[in-house]
């Protein structure tokens, strides 16, 4: 059997290692039109700030190594131009001399990948403008900043390449600021958990520009200059384009594949295309997401990588269904870390699931052992059996444990009671007794079993507006004094049950604490006096990240901040 493979890096460079190990027989061609081969794509900013020191660390094999390994032929700088299924050929030019040849397949696996998703703007032929998808653009990239020595760029886009960019163009020492054409970053996160990233980003230095609409560049006296919908141009040295990936698919279309979502490949659950002897993997095809069950472009290395192994299985007679994957993502920014897996919010909305959330804030691990450092997780949940959704987890420490075991909660199909019940690795260095995990499921339960009633952040400009309800902060009064919602009337915790007789049993309590846990603790003893009443999501000190340090709509933040 004759395998030819289009696109060497995740997909395609796993799809024929594992043939390989299924099979010595099979003849294994890759065809990779940049001049690299398995390099990893998610270490290109770290070596445009200097953090990989060396080009040879982002490639995993060459095409000497494959042929040493693997005994399969890589034929870099050779890029396929055309598909014909019907002949079961491909056309393929040698970039390095320009001479086009044909090449015979039985089995096709295309990997393609995405490409830079580029805005539609005028002047992107400007000198100075910068994608990073390749190789090929971080070595030049990395090139120009050595040489030219910028001192200021601007960063179009905050996903994961812009964010991790921006980090490693600040430690250069690089003037950088991100251009958002929305109110966020990382867009994956819902937009409330997002909020805690931006102002610690701009602490470290990375301006943050939101709502922005761009319309172009021009150059100018050695500078380019980013033209904005409505407000003054910027000046910089140096742009790069950042604002996400378009499935590769040019190719596919032309062979007369079936394509689907933003112009990806169909396939189906072997993988195969709507030609049975065409496979496709990685960033150019519709998969399954595991959790909505809805068609979905994840542009991750990780499917990318199952999905060619996968693949060889299917093409080898191994009958191996893919079942999609949940999305999980996790970034480093600076010492701060963001992650996420399964659905957010807008995800649940667009396929119609219902479903409800906490906020809970926890320490990376025991907070009596030093260095502990809170860490903030949102789970969305079914309300109807406790079913994890999706969750969302920022902090400093062990941000990346928990968001892979809730990962695996999500996938296995657990509800909230069974994170109450997972039995988690604790030692003080590494955790708490009430690992985080457990605690989201605590909070879950207690909400669904109705032993608390909870409000979210963006219900209290409602609230406001009723007649019965009071705002009732429960911290202390220097905590009070430091910013409070208006109109809000403090009592503290520890002085709730002294004082309860000053309280209206006419009234409806919305009660607020700094984290959710007094305000919980609260609202059992005010409902065992028979008050009705429901406490703040997340605390005060979620609120506040959303609207007291974003501004973005002044008009919606009811804070009264202390000096």
């Amino acid at each position: 059997m004759k395998v030819c493979i289009v696109g060497g890096v995740a997909g395609g460079a796993t799809a024929a290692a594992r043939l390989r190990r299924l099979s010595e027989d099979a003849e294994i061609i890759i065809f990779e039109r940049t001049a690299h081969v398995s390099y990893a794509n998610c270490g290109l900013p770290y070596y445009i700030g200097g953090e990989i020191a060396e080009k040879d660390e982002l490639t995993l094999h060459t095409p000497e190594s494959f042929k040493k390994w693997f005994s399969i032929e890589v034929r870099t700088e050779n890029e396929v131009t055309a598909v014909n299924p019907e002949t079961k050929t491909l056309e393929v030019k040698n970039l390095k001399d320009g001479t086009v040849y044909i090449e015979t397949y039985d089995k096709l696996i295309l990997s393609p990948g995405a490409k830079a998703a580029l805005p539609k703007a005028f002047g992107l032929d400007c000198r100075n403008i910068f994608t990073v998808r390749t190789v090929e653009d971080a070595l030049f990239l990395r090139s120009f900043i050595e040489e030219k020595n910028p001192a200021s760029a601007v960063i179009v886009g905050g996903g994961f390449i812009g964010l991790e960019t921006a980090e490693n163009l600040v430690r250069a020492g690089i003037q950088t600021t991100i251009l958002l054409r929305g109110k966020q970053v990382m867009p994956s996160l819902d937009f409330d958990m997002a909020s805690g990233l931006h102002p610690y980003l701009r602490e470290m230095g990375v301006s943050l520009l939101f709502n922005e609409s761009l319309e172009g560049f021009s150059e100018e006296d050695g500078r380019l200059l980013i033209h904005r919908k409505d407000r003054e141009p910027l000046s910089a040295d140096m742009v790069i384009l950042a604002a996400g990936v378009v499935p590769d698919t040019g190719l596919a279309e032309k062979a007369g594949l079936l394509l689907g979502s933003k112009g990806s490949i169909l396939v189906n659950d072997f993988l195969q295309t709507s030609n049975p002897d065409i496979y496709a993997v990685g960033d150019a095809v519709t998969i399954r997401n595991r959790v909505s069950g809805k068609d979905a472009l994840i542009s991750l290395a990780g499917p990318a990588n199952r999905q060619g192994r996968w693949a060889a299985d299917n093409i080898m007679g191994r009958m191996r269904p893919y079942r999609g994957a949940a999305a999980v993502s996790v970034m480093k920014l600076f010492d701060m870390t963001a992650a996420s897996a399964g659905l957010n919010e807008t995800a649940c909305r667009d396929a119609e699931i219902r479903f409800d959330k906490v906020i809970v804030h926890a320490p990376s691990h025991a907070s009596y052992y030093p260095g502990a450092k809170s860490m903030t997780l949102k789970v969305l949940f079914s309300p109807t059996d406790g079913r994890i959704l999706g969750a969302q987890a920022v902090g400093f420490d062990g941000v990346d444990k928990r968001i892979d075991v809730l990962a695996t909660a999500i996938q296995a199909g657990l509800r909230a009671a069974d994170l109450e019940e997972l039995d988690l690795a604790y030692a003080p260095p590494y955790s708490s007794a009430k690992d985080p995990v457990n605690l989201a499921g605590y909070v879950i339960e207690n909400v669904r079993q109705g032993l608390v009633v909870q409000f979210h952040h963006d219900m209290i400009s409602k609230i406001a507006e009723m007649k019965d309800a009071v705002f009732l902060d429960i911290r202390t009064p220097a905590e009070y004094a430091a910013g409070h919602i208006k109109g809000s009337v403090n009592i503290s915790f520890f002085e709730l049950r002294r004082r309860i007789g000053e309280l209206d049993s006419s009234k409806r309590y919305f009660v607020i604490c700094q984290s959710g846990l007094r305000s919980y603790m609260a609202c059992r003893i005010l409902k065992e006096h028979g008050f009705v009443c429901s406490h703040l999501s997340g605390g005060y000190q979620f609120y506040s990240y959303v609207y007291c340090k974003n501004c973005y709509s002044p008009d919606a933040c009811m804070c009264i901040r202390g000096e």
